[in-house]
C-alpha cells in the first residue's frame, strides 16, 4: 500500500491526514493536540514531511500510524 502525507500545519488549526494514495481514503487524521504533542515528544520532525527519501517518509507514517492507534487505546 502507498500512502500521502496532507499536512495543513501554517493554518490557526494544523492538521495532517494520511490518505491512501490510491483510493484517496482517508486513513488517519491528527488534529492540532495531537500534532503539538507529537512535537513536544520529538516523534514530528517538520523536515521530515518535506524529504523525498523514500525510507523517511515510509517510517514517518509508520510511525503516525502507530501513534494513532496508540491514541486510540487511552482510556
Amino acid at each position: 500500500m502507498t500512502y500521502l502525507i496532507d499536512a495543513w500545519l501554517d493554518r490557526p488549526h494544523p492538521y495532517l491526514r494520511i490518505l491512501h494514495r490510491e483510493t484517496g481514503e482517508v486513513c488517519a487524521v491528527l488534529e492540532e493536540e495531537a500534532l503539538d504533542e507529537l512535537r513536544d515528544l520529538g516523534d514530528l520532525d517538520l523536515h521530515e514531511l518535506g524529504s523525498s527519501e523514500p525510507m523517511v517518509l515510509k517510517e514517518l507514517v509508520r510511525s503516525l500510524f502507530l501513534y494513532c492507534y496508540a491514541r486510540a487505546l487511552r482510556p
